[in-house]
């Protein structure tokens, strides 16, 4: 049962899209299930009811079995816009929306409430709004656009209709118009004025694109081209060349104004309607040709486009020689984007660049010049927060695309600047066989053989490709492959959501690094701090080591001086004289000394020693004279101060004094 019931989603889901046009599946989902997968109220929901029947019909078995009266009055909606750059004019419907789209009743009907129809009508540089009733008709708008625009309603052509040109008495609700509605209006036999024509349109529209319909009648195929004003004739030729094989001196056109006469004429001053206009292109051919002959031709001019030798040639088909000649030799014979067998990747670059900007415009992505592996450097491997996305742009000139891609893509302003500030763009050169097989050694190399595998799968008139490659901690990936037969809105698409994924990868690696960063700044705080200690260490341990060396050394003087003090006092011990006795004949003189230690020192002396001997027995004891000075308690005398040659009579140190010694300052 659940099976089945998959089954019948997938069948609604698919009858809903086909009547409604609604290429998301996501959203087509969303719809179904706000009417909980009830079809005939989802495409009600989606396309308002615009007519009722009558509750007798209601019980009556359309084609597609019985349904409720709400599912058998349903409008048939109107095709929806393509957002494609080329829709197919011929393609049938699909079966599920002939099989399964409700269909407008022809009898019984009733009116009910009008709908109220909003249109934005262009007319070259004016834009009006109006509004009015669905029950009102295309002649009520024009009524009053000529009260607006100052028009004659005979004059009017009011453009736009998706069904097609439509009569002046039409009723709207029979359109079966959305809510908002865009026309335009062509008068083309009203001229612009002079002011209009010379300082509107060269100056207003110059800045303005101008959108073509282009029907290729034998593909009965329509291309809808955006051109910049300032495109000329001759470049959307060469275009439209590229898209149907049709070579510029061979393309029949229906459409142009007749002041376009010259095609080096922009769009802005070729007289073509603002903001559309519609053209038809065929394949001129001689009416003398056979139908063997005129494929055979056909082949000649596919020869003529790819080699450029067969000018000569143009008169027998019917072309005038001017016209060839006036498309000028760069269509036919074009430089290489890159020459074959560079051995610089740099130097090709710069010629790739050079081409680039000759062919197209100096409005182009910024190419980096330089190898692929570097890059892949530059985008991959700097800090986190300066990585980008890598675009590599490969280009084929044997491609019909290469063209339209590269003028309507590669150099829309909007492509431009968002590839130039989020992207490294790479570009190389894949029409010559050498330079493609160098590329796939380069991205075997780099990418791995899966990519080079992925580009040798595309086919010549799948080219150009853009390879949108992001860099990961282990290898590279491939993003996205973008052909060329895309749209700048797709493109931008495709590059924005390749950027979602970037920036939600690098926002990681921003993490990651920061804490990465974090923890090294720890360890080298860490290891600062640790040198910064066994620095302070060894300071410590060479101070300590000074200062016991110096106090080695300042022992080691001490003791020197020490032993030379006691020398000097041993020899001048041995140098005295001997002590006299109290009895002896000679007078003698008994001194009693206190030193500053508070002991006292008792001895005899003859009177008529010298006050040297004195000294000398005071310096045996450990004080010499040089270090302390010899005093007399009353009247204070500095004995030192006294020639040492006086005895101590001559000194009045006799018979007996008590003298004390104090430190010399």
């Amino acid at each position: 049962m659940a099976s089945d019931s998959n089954m019948d989603r997938e069948m609604i889901l698919a009858d809903f899209q086909a009547c409604t046009g609604i290429d998301n599946i996501a959203e087509a989902i969303t719809l179904l299930e706000l009417n909980n997968w009830d079809l005939v109220a989802a495409i009600n929901g989606v396309i308002p009811q615009e007519n009722g029947i009558l509750p007798s019909e209601a019980s009556q078995t359309g084609p597609f079995g019985p349904h409720s009266q709400s599912e058998a009055t349903a409008p048939a909606p109107s095709a929806p816009p393509s957002s494609a750059s080329a829709s197919s004019s011929s393609s049938p419907p699909s079966s599920s929306s002939q099989a399964f789209c409700p269909v407008q009743p022809s009898r019984h009907i009733v009116e009910r409430q009008s709908r109220m129809l909003s249109f934005r009508v262009e007319y070259r540089q004016r834009s009006t709004e109006v509004v009015l009733e669905d029950a009102s008709t295309v002649g009520d708008i024009k009524t009053i656009l000529e009260t607006e625009l100052q028009v004659p309603v005979s004059k009017m052509q009011l453009k736009g209709w998706k069904s097609g040109d439509v009569s002046d008495s039409t009723v709207l609700r029979s359109l079966h118009l959305p809510k908002n509605n865009s026309l335009y209006v062509l008068t083309p036999d009203i001229a612009p004025s002079a002011s209009t024509s010379q300082s509107s349109a060269q100056q207003g529209l110059s800045n303005q694109n101008y959108l073509l319909i282009i029907s290729h009648r034998e593909a009965q195929r329509d291309y809808s081209l955006n051109f910049p004003a300032s495109k000329t004739i001759q470049e959307v030729k060469r275009n439209i060349s590229d898209l149907t094989n049709i070579p510029v001196r061979h393309q029949q056109w229906d459409g142009w104004p007749a002041s376009a006469s010259d095609d080096s004429m922009t769009l802005a001053s070729s007289g073509i309607s603002y903001p559309c206009h519609h053209l038809t292109v065929s394949r001129r051919s001689s009416p003398a040709l056979t139908v063997e002959q005129t494929d055979e031709c056909t082949d000649v001019h596919m020869v003529s486009d790819s080699e450029g030798d067969d000018f000569e040639d143009a008169p027998e088909f019917g072309v005038d020689e001017s016209e060839v000649f006036g498309m000028g030799t760069s269509s036919f014979q074009k430089t290489p984007m890159m020459p074959e067998n560079s051995e610089n990747e740099g130097d090709a670059l710069l010629h790739f660049t050079a081409e680039f900007s000759r062919r197209y415009g100096d409005c182009h992505p910024v190419f980096y010049i330089g190898s692929l592996e570097a890059a892949s450097q530059e985008a991959f491997y700097g800090k986190a927060r300066d990585r980008k996305l890598l675009a590599i742009y490969l280009h084929n000139d044997e491609s019909v695309l290469s063209n339209v891609f590269c003028s309507q893509m590669m150099c829309a302003d909007t492509i431009v600047s968002y590839l130039s500030q989020n992207f490294i763009t790479w570009a190389w050169d894949v029409t010559k066989e050498a330079n493609k097989a160098r590329l796939l050694t380069m991205c075997t190399r780099h990418f791995g053989s899966v990519v080079a595998q992925t580009i040798r799968t595309y086919k010549t008139d799948q080219f150009p490709l853009l390879l949108i490659v992001m860099g990961k901690r282990t290898s590279n990936e491939v993003l996205n492959v973008i052909q060329g037969n895309t749209t700048v809105d797709e493109l931008m698409m495709r590059l924005m959501g390749a950027m979602e994924i970037f920036t939600a990868q690098q926002q990681e690696d921003i993490k990651d690094e920061d804490e990465r960063e974090a923890r090294e700044l720890v360890k080298r705080e860490q290891d600062e701090a640790y040198r910064l200690s066994l620095e302070a260490d060894r300071k410590k341990r060479e101070a300590q080591e000074r200062e016991e060396a110096e106090q080695v050394r300042q022992e080691r003087i001490r003791k020197e001086q020490e032993e030379e003090r006691e020398a000097i006092r041993l020899s001048l011990e041995q140098a005295l004289p001997p002590e006299p006795k109290e009895e002896g004949g000679e007078p003698v003189s008994k001194l009693r000394i206190r030193t500053p230690s508070g002991e006292f020192l008792e001895r005899r002396f003859l009177g008529s020693c010298k006050l040297q001997v004195l000294f000398d027995f005071i310096a045996s004891k450990g004080y010499p004279s040089d270090e302390f000075k010899l005093l007399t308690t009353f009247p204070r005398r500095n004995i030192t101060q006294i020639d040492p040659a006086w005895s101590l009579v001559e000194a009045k140190l006799f018979p007996q004094e008590t003298l004390f010694l104090e430190a010399k300052e």
